[in-house]
């Protein structure tokens, strides 16, 4: 993990200082590419930081991603706008991303997950919005990134707190469509989107990427059935002690290290017992029965971390669900379909198009 550090951190700082020597005046779209690269590398930098609460790195690495984010976001043809929106006893970071095309277009609000950034979303899935003429405001809440770093918040349950406040903005700007609005949720956003839309019925359609019905419980199904039965009785201070041998074991799996030291770090869950305690209960069986509008939800065919999620989702929204396999054998079928982002992009702003569209026929 510390070698993965290093790595990013050479690359970042050596791409920023490309940055840096280009003339802005004379090569806008250069600087702007170098900066968003330096950006990305800044992020991949602190990836595997997090089971160290007290490794400066996890700050001062973010600092310098969203200077370098920043300036490359002024470089855009209509620059991005920052804003902090107010939330119930915290503030809400977005950027508001518009067309520039005159009159009211759709526009789409875009939450990312269990460990990733508003800024990945630019690259994943705004660009493409933009050129389809939607525009797009992204925006995180308590547990992720910046505002886990600069307000010391870790994830709630109650989604809704986010989202409505977005929305409520979103609605005062004279470029966005009140009748067209698309609350889009990425990984674990796959969650908490839908979450919120069952309290925020101003929207027009909810893309959840990919769904997630109730992650928790399926991560607390996959440790072995000793472990399970020392969840389940409470047995707090034996099940972080053999889940923190594990943790050290030079047996375990990377990816199983970050899982856990991730959702320590973002629900602000010091230890794995009181981490699984506040992930299990992140189950939409008592809300989605208010959800009232259309879901998109998609399912990559190879998920390694929540496969047969996509489908109870369906399977509890019924008429109202749109169930889109993302198949392997067009390189879409990982997590959150990585590697094949412009075919989801066709795929889902296609469907959301289409859709607001018929409602204004």
């Amino acid at each position: 993990m510390d070698s993965f550090n290093e790595a990013f951190t050479d690359l970042a700082d050596r791409v920023q200082q490309q940055a840096q020597a280009i003339d802005i005046s004379r090569f806008p779209v250069s600087a702007r590419n170098a900066y968003f690269k330096a950006a990305s590398y800044f992020r991949s930098a602190d990836f595997y930081l997090h089971g160290n609460w007290s490794d400066p790195r996890i700050n001062s690495l973010w600092d310098k991603q969203l200077a370098a984010f920043d300036k490359a976001l002024a470089l855009l043809p209509v620059p991005g706008e920052r804003v902090v929106l107010k939330g119930c006893n915290f503030s809400i970071p977005a950027i508001f991303y518009s067309t520039g095309l005159p009159g009211k277009q759709p526009t789409l609000i875009l939450g990312n997950g269990y460990d990733g950034s508003q800024e990945e979303l630019y690259h994943v899935w705004v660009k493409a919005a933009l050129e389809r003429g939607m525009n797009v405001i992204t925006y995180e809440g308590p547990g992720q990134p910046t505002v886990r770093r600069q307000q010391d918040l870790g994830f709630i349950p109650n989604w809704e707190a986010v989202v409505t406040p977005v929305v409520d903005y979103v609605l005062t700007r004279k470029e966005v469509d009140a009748d067209a609005l698309g609350l889009v949720g990425l990984s674990f956003g796959g969650y908490l989107a839908p979450r919120a839309a069952a309290f925020e019925h101003r929207l027009a359609a909810v893309m959840a990427v990919d769904g997630l019905f109730n992650p928790g419980i399926q991560t607390l199904l996959q440790f072995p059935p000793e472990m399970q039965a020392m969840f389940n009785s409470s047995n707090a201070t034996g099940f972080s002690f053999y889940m923190n041998q594990f943790l050290a074991s030079p047996d375990a799996e990377t990816s199983v290290i970050w899982a856990i030291q991730q959702g320590e770090w973002a629900f602000k869950g010091p230890t794995p017992f009181e981490w699984l305690s506040k992930w299990v209960t992140y189950d939409l069986s008592d809300v989605v029965d208010k959800i009232t509008v259309p879901v998109f939800v998609g399912d990559p065919e190879d998920d390694m971390f929540f496969a047969g999620q996509p489908k109870l989702l369906v399977d509890h929204l019924g008429s109202l669900a749109t169930h889109h396999v993302f198949e392997s054998a067009y390189g879409a079928g990982e997590h959150c379909s990585l590697g094949a982002s412009i075919l989801q992009n066709q795929v889902i702003f296609d469907w959301f198009q289409d859709l607001v569209s018929k409602g204004k026929q």
